[in-house]
């Protein structure tokens, strides 16, 4: 990590407006709705944190752990539910929230697993949608950002185990490319 630079992405600045706007739009989807949030964790949860106070609603957080990555850069498409959640979701509107959607596999394994639990609605938003990388033809229904296939850490997003508390979303560039 030492013989790397960063290049921020996104201001802390810019994700707060965007974040924001994202929130006043779900407020008017799902205004009247019984609205359960689940946050997919470790990743999405500052995000998240973020997006539920922007969206101006009574509404339900419960959180869901996904285990892909481990400590690598890229998903091996396997995704194993480590920790499911703890709320009746059934006749509900439900809203899954995650970090960033690539190769698109664990977005598409928690959407059908949640699927089947009856609900009214489902619909996913991420913050960042990095569409080189799909793997599958899942997409997210709302997305803040699009981004290149870029290796990205900061605002809940890691390296190892560090990074998550970065305020802003940068990449590592590494300096005898610049």
């Amino acid at each position: 990590m030492e013989s790397r630079v960063e290049k921020v992405l996104f201001s802390e600045e810019e994700i707060a407006k965007e974040v924001r706007v994202m929130g006043k739009k779900l407020t008017e989807i799902y205004e009247g709705k019984d609205l359960v949030v689940i946050s997919l964790l470790r990743g999405s949860f500052i995000f998240t944190a973020d997006l539920v106070r922007a969206i101006d609603l009574p509404l339900e957080i419960d959180f869901l752990t996904t285990s892909s990555y481990g400590h690598r850069e890229h998903s091996e498409g396997i995704v194993d539910i480590v920790q499911d959640i703890r709320s009746e979701v059934k006749g509900r509107d439900v809203l899954i929230v995650d970090d960033i959607v690539d190769s698109g596999y664990t977005l598409e394994k928690v959407y059908y697993h949640i699927k089947d639990m009856e609900l009214k609605t489902l619909k996913t938003c991420v913050l960042l949608d990095k569409p080189d990388r799909r793997e599958n033809d899942f997409n997210a229904d709302y997305v803040i950002f699009t981004i290149p296939d870029v290796f990205i850490v900061g605002y809940g997003l890691n390296y190892g185990n560090h990074c998550r508390n970065i305020p802003y979303i940068y990449t590592y560039v590494d300096p005898k490319d610049q």
